[in-house]
């Protein structure tokens, strides 16, 4: 998997992606993270990316020629299955959008700044807009980050367990299941004698029951869905 950010601060986005999994990820091969700098795609002295609305209002608007210019310098070397603009408006990333992207072979990722993009970015070049959460961040990166690891994570290879993912809460739309490891009693908090027994169809059957009972108490409209 191959995944472009277009960004105006590459510098905020690079330290998530040289720690831990991503940047294990990378070293193994498995995806490939390239950021660019949309200031290399302006034309005046002083690399301007936004401007004023027309109409008037507050806060400045990302101009659509950079973007674009962006945009088509990179399909210009290969096909992207998706161009995702993170937006507080986008539908809500989960873990079924995070299932989905995985299996993409290369995605362009657009972080938005300031009031957004110009409008005419997500009419005629964006094909998908995601959110993290509602609420407003100063600028798109760390939802860009967000959504990478959610993604990167479920690609064979990068996780230890190739199991791991797959019984993650949201799979199936369940949360996750209690889980524990030693030592067996703390304090006199106890693990269930059950989790010792060795019969694992009934410790599997624990688990769902534990994950549905969870589900109803903490989310109960994933059991709608």
């Amino acid at each position: 998997m191959r995944i472009d950010i277009i960004t105006v601060l590459p510098e905020l986005l690079k330290s998530p992606f040289e720690a831990s999994i991503l940047k294990r990820a990378i070293k193994a091969g498995l995806v490939e993270v390239h950021f660019h700098n949309l200031r290399d795609y302006t034309t005046d002295n002083y690399k301007s990316i936004d401007d004023t609305q027309f109409g008037g209002g507050a806060g400045m608007v990302m101009m659509v020629e950079p973007i674009d210019k962006c945009i088509s310098a990179l399909k210009s070397e290969r096909d992207y299955d998706d161009i995702i603009y993170m937006t507080p408006d986008g539908e809500t990333l989960n873990q079924s959008i995070a299932n989905q992207l995985s299996l993409k072979e290369n995605i362009i990722i657009l972080c938005g700044h300031y009031k957004g993009v110009d409008q005419r970015v997500r009419d005629h070049l964006i094909t998908r807009e995601i959110s993290i959460g509602d609420y407003v961040l100063s600028g798109g990166e760390l939802g860009a980050a967000v959504l990478c690891d959610a993604v990167i994570r479920l690609i064979p290879g990068v996780l230890g367990n190739e199991t791991s993912a797959l019984t993650d809460s949201f799979q199936d739309n369940l949360l996750a299941p209690p889980i524990y490891t030693k030592p067996r009693e703390y304090k006199g908090w106890k693990v269930p004698e059950l989790l010792f027994g060795g019969n694992f169809p009934q410790i599997e059957k624990w688990r769902e029951e534990q994950a549905y009972l969870r589900t109803k108490e903490r989310r109960p409209d994933l059991l709608d869905d």
